[in-house]
Order: structure tokens, then sequence, then C-alpha cells
């Protein structure tokens, strides 16, 4: 990674899948408390799933934030569908890769989200969960106005035994 490059973030398409399924198995090995799947059950993912969950649609698409042309840093935005849940929206699996971090991907890639949201009709809020483990993320989720509205004891359990809480916030728009 070259120090000072620009985040340019924009939506990944099925054809980019060998890249995001290396971005995100580097994410699970590196910070496997960030996240709920395992770097073990991502491992065993085939390479058409992964395509396929990247095909964007009218509610859902996954960014991915390059930095020199090199993919860094992802986050997958949904919206639900059901005529009772339409007003909401979710960020998933958001990360950027350790020597990528620091450089505004993280930003980039919220930016990107939350202005899609912004374009949805009729969505209100954006939801999303945080173990308490990850700082870094709690920090840049309250920079962004997310504010949790409830914190969940012992939700997720690590590999070594031990549980962790989930924080989960929203944006109200």
């Amino acid at each position: 990674m070259t120090g000072g490059a620009t985040a340019v973030v924009r939506v990944l398409r099925p054809t980019e899948a060998s890249a995001y399924f290396a971005v995100r198995l580097a994410l699970l090995k590196s910070d496997p408390l960030a996240y709920v799947t395992t770097a073990e059950e991502w491992a065993g993912r085939r390479l058409a799933t992964v395509a396929e969950r990247l095909t964007p649609g009218d509610h859902h698409m996954t960014y991915g934030a390059y930095l020199a042309g090199e993919l860094v840093g992802i986050l997958t935005l949904t919206r639900e569908t059901r005529p009772a849940l339409r007003h909401r929206a979710e960020i998933v699996g958001v990360g950027v890769l350790p020597q990528a971090r620091g450089q505004g991907c993280a930003d980039a890639l919220m930016r990107a989200a939350i202005s899609q949201v912004r374009r949805w009709e009729g969505v209100e809020h954006i939801e999303l969960a945080v173990t308490d483990t990850q700082h870094a993320a709690l920090r840049l989720y309250e920079r962004w106005g997310f504010v949790t509205w409830g914190v969940q004891p012992g939700a997720v359990a690590s590999a070594d035994g031990g549980r962790h809480a989930l924080h989960h916030m929203t944006l109200r728009l």
C-alpha cells in the first residue's frame, strides 16, 4: 500500500468474486472477533456462490474500497423488502485490511452506503451490529451518527470459548 492514496469506492460485480473472497478471508483471519462467519466457514465457500452474492440488486449491493487499484475494504448494504420492514436498511460485513487502515477507506465505504440508502425511497434508518471488541469500528459508526440502542451480552462466541457483547446501532435519516 502506498500512503496518501485516495480510496476509490464502487459497487463490486460478480467478476470480482476472487478478489472479494481473498479480502474477506484475510479479514476473517486477521480479526475473527469482528465477524460471525469464521475463516474456516468462508474458505469452504464456492467461488460461484460468492459471485452470486456479489450480483447487485435493487435492495442489496457490496461495495469495495480500492487503494492504488487494489481491493482493500468491503461493506455490504441491504434493504428490507417485506412491507412491514421496508423502512429499514442494514450494513454488514464491513472491513478494511490492516495494511490499508487509517487511509480513509472505512469512511469512504460508509459515505457510499449512506448515500445509497438516502436514494432508497422510504428508508428511515440504517441498522448495524458490532462486537464489543471492535473499538475502532464503534468510533467509526458513532462519527457517522449511529447510536447504540441496545447491547446484547454474550451474543457472539469466540473460538476460545469466550463470549462477547453485540452492540446494536441505528442511524435515523
